[in-house]
């Protein structure tokens, strides 16, 4: 080890603060990460002498039982780049300490550039168990190689099997060898698949249980409660009573006098600290000046976990944002994570807990929806809406300005959560798109996400969210979420409307949809919904205005028999008798006739849905049938799947077995995967009803046909993704001819000859040859021609036919404007386009034209690639010109694209037909364009400082491809949020 007098000679370096970090651990607590510096000599010394005498032998591999003034002073004085020290605190007490020491092959202490350096942990034996080791490697590495550190020595006595276990369940390559009688550990610090795995696997596991903690309080203080009634926190106090909640309820009010007190019959406190219990939640309900006071006393208390209903935060302007900071730092300091602020609260239906910490009076049925908000007023709206349709909800979070706990952090609850089938979300801001987008994608996987984002048309964060804002349109985030297989709607109507099928039905098979009901026109108009939603409806069954309920069971009846449907719709509008009279009984007996026949056929598994028309009996009696489980055999929109380790999870959602949606024979698509093996409901579930019990599931109804269709569609459109993207999410090919070196330090000198412009370069056209070229992208060379004869000369080095073009910034890619012209095979007919062109649109300098070989005729098209800040880099491809200018047609797919990307993003756009033979003409050689996709696609994965990349136009022929135009735009990427250790987001 290095010496004192050896590390005073060594310069410091500056205080690194993109090192600290706030991290969720595996019991779902936090702490902070952060530099060790000199000013910590004393809580070093304190934090060692909580340390047990084994822990101690363990790290130093002798009785050492106390430091010396010599090993504060090194284990607190780093460089921060050979020598590097970190604490995990808690309260801002140490919790446990990783450093790391550069040395050279002989085991010395040396500096760069050498790369390996010997790592050593200590973690209080209170903590060990938490999962702080393995954080804490995740940033000490991360620390390492930014320095230039490849690789960790690590010496490990064998009795310290926990440290072992944390470094070789870390995921890095590694060797082992056994020396001198402790184990000799090599970690080579190249993030590996499986680092990254475990790291991801770590973090889900983590950030879940920090919302169960939240949602299974043992239990729970409202502070804030006043004496008489009326004000918020009395409010949710009574919530919490009324809805039979299983815990501990204790109220705080600091204006109360000495001796016991009660409000609402439970104990009250004059402060936190005077419960002379543990609490598991704090609901904060007090003024924003005192909510400080508030949180260091729950922290002091030990409270997990806050729910903080106060406003006057972000939302407010400035002055609110920071004392929003100033609150997450402090409830972080004590290892809490926040609800909030200005929340609406949580609500968890699960019979062993029943909690209401929310202002909602009345607490939702038991049900199989999560649903998350971050408006209160729209949280209050759906789950009215959610309760009026005979919804139940697994749990209901409502989580304000989110300065903490997001959405994300409710898709790592919520991915095996054995009581929740279906996610809806209210989202006014993605936080971290990326990891949304990811979290999102794997979650569908299994349930569905249904998702429907507010303030999307204006420019700019709600008040109360600081979020990166995308310049890139709407539409392209929508496909973007529909890729990752989110079930993408416009409101809050199609969000319920979506979620009450996927709760309620299995997912259909298919696009093939029967209607049956007792209106022609009823009928018809769901016909044409299922045409405008791209389904595939069967000619209408006319029962007739005299159709009896009998007559429904039956219809319906043979329907889910019929192999030729994947869904059913029911169209139903009220009996009208003798006397002109509606008959008000029958909704209740048709609602039992439906039942009936779904019950009868209950191996099919097709959904089914009713349209009615001032028919409110009928709904209401249909959203009365509730249940918990599928009966066994069924399946419904998630499945059971194998978690890590073999664990089965069960769900009751699971796609039917079935071929895909058919494309258009114009537009080919990949061929389908095998569809998921269905799930079951667990034997041992609590909820699951015994056998030989009838379970009836609601049959959801809606008041207008394109409702129910459009719900009914984006079924379709997600259990094909299922079937496919998910099943087969395609790979990223390898290419020959790709020169990542060559190419990132062409990258490297245009970036230096840029004078430091954060706003980057654009690469001329020799430059932006050579870098397509790189990753096999031929672009033909075109050459200037100032006068008509330099136009010939450039003619006789290219070879006739050529082509003259105008590249001046208002008509380049503006073939309509009669700048362009093709097949000039002759020296005159040059000359005379060129004068033509000239006389018609400009002098040669302002219209600056170019003369190119000519390409194979095809069909002209666009690709392009751009890094938005919000969501990465993105992957564009449409036709040139008015198609993807005029009309926006245009598809999007993430970056890096899989090969099943690069065939959908060529098939997905509306004019996709053009490229497979659309009136006779030959079809287009798309396997090419696919690889061009993926080329692109690889060359921003490889080099983000490509922040923009346009290829206009890419002609493509019936055999093979050719790119006419091409521009590159080169900056300093922006910085990513999701690589590196796992971190909770920043507050600052």
């Amino acid at each position: 080890m290095q010496s004192a007098s050896e590390q005073s000679e060594q310069p410091e370096h500056a205080y690194p603060d993109h090192w600290e970090a706030d991290v969720v651990l595996r019991d779902g607590g936090t702490a902070r990460i952060r530099p060790i510096t000199a000013d910590d000599a004393e809580r070093l010394v304190s934090f060692y002498e909580q340390v047990s005498d084994e822990s101690k032998y363990y790290r130093f591999f002798a009785p050492y039982p106390r430091l010396s003034a010599k090993d504060v002073h090194r284990f607190t004085h780093h460089d921060f780049v050979d020598r590097v020290g970190l604490a995990a605190t808690v309260g801002g007490d140490f919790i446990a300490t990783v450093r790391y020491d550069r040395i050279n092959p002989l085991g010395r202490p040396a500096s760069a550039p050498a790369d390996e350096a010997e790592v050593a942990f200590l973690v209080q034996d209170a903590h060990q168990g938490r999962g702080v080791a393995s954080a804490l490697l995740e940033h000490i590495a991360a620390v390492a190689r930014e320095r230039g550190i490849r690789r960790f020595v690590a010496e490990v006595l064998p009795a310290n099997t926990k440290m072992i276990k944390v470094f070789t369940d870390a995921g890095y390559t590694q060797k082992r060898s056994f020396e001198d009688g402790s184990v000799r550990l090599h970690l080579d610090l190249e993030p590996t698949d499986r680092s990254l795995a475990v790291q991801r696997a770590r973090e889900q596991r983590a950030e879940a249980r920090s919302v169960q903690r939240l949602l299974t309080p043992g239990s729970v203080a409202v502070i804030g409660v006043g004496r008489t009634p009326g004000g918020v926190g009395r409010a949710v106090l009574r919530n919490l009573l009324d809805a039979g909640y299983t815990g501990r309820v204790h109220a705080v009010n600091s204006a109360l006098g000495d001796g016991p007190h009660e409000l609402e019959g439970v104990p009250a406190f004059r402060g936190v600290a005077d419960i002379g219990e543990d609490v598991d939640l704090a609901v904060v309900a007090v003024p924003a000046e005192r909510v400080p006071e508030v949180v260091a006393a729950c922290g002091e208390h030990g409270v997990r976990g806050l729910v903080v209903l106060s406003a006057g935060y972000a939302e407010s302007g400035p002055e609110g944002r920071e004392r929003q900071r100033a609150l997450v730092r402090q409830a972080r300091s004590y290892g809490m994570r926040i609800i909030g602020p200005n929340a609406f609260g949580i609500i968890n239906t699960a019979e062993s807990v029943r909690l209401n910490a929310s202002l909602a009076p009345q607490m939702p049925a038991a049900g199989r929806v999560g649903l998350f908000t971050q408006s209160g007023a729209i949280g209050i709206a759906l789950l009215a809406g959610l309760h009026r349709r005979g919804a139940g909800l697994s749990s209901f979070i409502s989580a304000g300005n989110r300065a903490d706990v997001s959405g994300n952090d409710l898709l790592q609850h919520w991915y095996d959560d054995p009581a929740t089938d279906v996610v809806l979300l209210y989202l006014e801001s993605i936080g971290n798109p990326r990891k949304f987008t990811r979290l999102a994608r794997r979650t569908a996987a299994v349930k569905p996400v249904v998702v429907v984002k507010g303030a999307r048309h204006s420019g700019s964060a709600p008040p109360g969210h600081r979020v990166p804002v995308t310049r890139i349109p709407h539409a392209t985030v929508s496909a973007l979420l529909r890729q990752a297989g989110v079930i993408r709607v416009d409101t809050v109507t199609e969000l319920v409307d979506a979620g009450l099928l996927l709760a309620d039905q299995p997912l259909p098979a298919g696009p093939r949809v029967a209607i049956l009901g007792n209106s022609e026109s009823l009928g018809l108009l769901t016909y044409d919904a299922c045409l405008t939603e791209g389904l595939r409806p069967l000619r209408p069954l006319d029962l007739t205005t005299g159709a009896t309920p009998a007559d429904f069971r039956t219809a319906l009846a043979a329907a889910l028999a019929d192999d030729a449907c994947d869904a059913v719709v029911v169209t139903a509008i009220p009996w009208v008798g003798e006397n002109g009279a509606t008959e008000s009984g029958d909704g209740e007996v048709l609602a039992a006739a439906l039942r009936s026949a779904v019950e009868d056929a209950r191996g099919t598994a097709k959904p089914v849905v009713v349209v009615h028309v001032e028919m409110g009996t009928l709904a209401d009696a249909l959203a009365a049938a509730t249940r918990t489980r599928p009966a066994a055999g069924e399946r419904t929109g998630g499945a059971g799947r194998t978690g890590e380790a073999g664990r089965s999870t069960p769900s009751r959602l699971a796609p039917a077995p079935a071929p895909s949606v058919p494309a258009p024979a114009t537009a080919p698509a990949p061929a389908p995967a095998s569809a998921p093996a269905a799930g079951h409901p667990s034997a041992s579930d609590p909820e699951t009803p015994p056998p030989g019990v009838p379970v009836v599931r609601p049959i959801p109804a809606y008041p207008a046909a394109e409702r129910a269709v459009r719900a009914l569609a984006e079924a379709v459109r997600y259990a094909q993704w299922r079937r496919q993207a998910a099943a087969e999410p395609g790979r990223v090919p390898e290419f020959d001819g790709i020169d990542e070196s060559g190419a990132a330090g062409l990258i490297a000198r245009a970036l230096a000859t840029d004078g430091g412009d954060p706003r980057g370069v654009t690469l001329d056209a020799e430059g932006t040859r050579e870098l397509l070229g790189r990753y096999g992208i031929q672009v033909p060379p075109t050459f200037a021609a100032p006068t008509p004869d330099e136009a010939v000369r450039a003619a006789a080095r290219l070879g006739f036919p050529v082509a003259l073009k105008t590249t001046a910034p208002h008509l380049r890619h503006r073939p309509d404007l009669g700048g362009v012209r093709l097949d000039l095979a002759t020296e005159e007919q040059l000359r005379t386009a060129y004068a033509e062109l000239t006389e018609a649109l400009g002098k040669p300098e302002e219209l600056q034209p170019v003369v190119q070989a000519m390409a194979p005729r095809g069909v002209d098209t666009v690709v392009r690639a751009a890094i938005d800040p919000a969501v990465g880099a993105v992957l564009s491809f449409g036709l040139a010109g008015a198609a993807s200018e005029l009309l926006g047609d245009m598809s999007h797919r993430l970056v890096p694209a899989t090969d099943r990307d690069a065939a959908e993003l060529v098939r997905s756009i509306r004019t996709a037909p053009l490229l497979f033979g659309w009136r006779g003409a030959a079809p287009v050689d798309t396997p090419a364009l696919e690889e061009l996709l993926l080329r692109v696609s690889r060359l921003v994965d490889d080099h983000p400082e490509v922040v923009a990349l346009s290829l206009e136009p890419v002609v493509v022929a019936p055999r093979g491809l050719s790119v006419l135009g091409a521009t590159v735009r080169l900056a300093p990427p922006p910085p990513r949020t999701d690589l590196g250790p796992r971190h909770l987001p920043s507050y600052q």
